[in-house]
Formats: C-alpha cells, sequence, structure tokens
C-alpha cells in the first residue's frame, strides 16, 4: 500500500451498515460516504442511501444502529446504489475505519452475490494507520478511542448513521495525516506488516 503526497490527494471516506456484524453472512443496509479534498472535510459533497438487505433487521441491530426495516422497505437493492457509489468515489482513495476486517469484506461479499465488479482501488483504514503512528499502543482502537486521542468534535454527528460516522472518520483521519505532517512524513508507505488488533462487539441483545 503506497500513497504519495498524502495532504495533495482527494478521499473518499465510506462506511457502511449493515444486518450484523459477521461479513459472510449479513447484508449491507446504508451506504455513506464523503469527499475530503484541500485537506478539508467536504460535507456538501456526500453521498447517503439506504439499501433494501436481501434480510430482515434483527430487532437488536435496529435498536443499535437506528435504521429500522420500514427505513429500508422501500429502499434501492444494493445493484442500484452501487454504479451510484462507484461514480462519486471516482478519482479517490478510499478511507474507512475498520474497513480493512469488516466494510471492505462486507462489501466484496455482496458484489459476489449481485454479480456486481469489485471495487480496485487503493483504501487506508484509519486503525491501520494509526497503529503504523502508535506500535506501542497495545489495544483495540475504536472509533471512540480515536476520538479521546485527537479531540475530535462528534457532538453535532449521528453515530451508527453512514453517512455521520463518515464525517467522523473524515475528521479523525485529518487527525491522524496531521500527525504524519508533524513527523515529517509525507507519503504512507506500508513495506511491513503493520499489527491491528481486531473490533470486539459485546453481543447484542
Amino acid at each position: 500500500m503506497a500513497v504519495n503526497e498524502i495532504m495533495k490527494q482527494r478521499y473518499c471516506v465510506f462506511d457502511l451498515e449493515s444486518t450484523g456484524i459477521h461479513h459472510e453472512t449479513e447484508h449491507i443496509t446504508q451506504v455513506g460516504a464523503v469527499i475530503i479534498e484541500n485537506g478539508i472535510v467536504q460535507e456538501s459533497k456526500t453521498f447517503n442511501s439506504y439499501v433494501r438487505p436481501l434480510k430482515p433487521i434483527p430487532e437488536a441491530v435496529e435498536r443499535f444502529t437506528g435504521i429500522y426495516n420500514t427505513n429500508v422497505e422501500r429502499a434501492p437493492r444494493l445493484n442500484e446504489v452501487y454504479s451510484r457509489f462507484i461514480e462519486f468515489m471516482k478519482d479517490c482513495v478510499l478511507v474507512t475505519h475498520a474497513g480493512y476486517e469488516f466494510d471492505l469484506p462486507l462489501l466484496r461479499t455482496e458484489c459476489n452475490r449481485f454479480g456486481l465488479p469489485l471495487i480496485n482501488i487503493r483504501c487506508l483504514d484509519t486503525k491501520a494507520l494509526f497503529s503504523y503512528l502508535h506500535p506501542e499502543i497495545d489495544c483495540i482502537i475504536s472509533t471512540d478511542y480515536l476520538i479521546k486521542y485527537y479531540k475530535v468534535n462528534d457532538r453535532d454527528l449521528k453515530r451508527h448513521d453512514a453517512l455521520g460516522d463518515s464525517i467522523l472518520i473524515g475528521r479523525i483521519f485529518l487527525s491522524i495525516l496531521e500527525e504524519f505532517q508533524a513527523r515529517n512524513l509525507h507519503d504512507i508507505h506500508f513495506k511491513e506488516e503493520v499489527v491491528v488488533k481486531r473490533f470486539q462487539i459485546t453481543p447484542l441483545v
């Protein structure tokens, strides 16, 4: 993974909500994304769509995410949303949080289900970037951890909402880029494996 001149790139920060936490068996319920360019989260340049999944959203997941079956019952299927998402993120480097372990595998699984072309684009994960900068920190790098570490404002955002979380991840990502700059690191080159602890979620009941 290599991204040169990190402050000059155009990024698309995205997040997915789903029917559950196991990417092998669950389905996307919402796709959200926001553009970062010129070192700013462009909150006027966003993508947001519910997705009608192939299975009902469990009641516990409804309560956790705030996305209910009534929200998605008339939503488009993923194959309709996907082409618009691909167009939105054109010419961008993708950014996620925990995307290497959840969002990208889930998207890959859903693309296989619908016979859609897989995304073949560079993607950065804020967990991996932070762990690259801080190999001495031996804990799970959650979104909440990074909010506290970088003192990122999230009070104006709806959490567990794909668009709200995308904007939040974008703010965190810019804080990480500032730390790269402060260390005189202008390019991102992962030449060796970065050790990242996988997320753990308390079972929803």
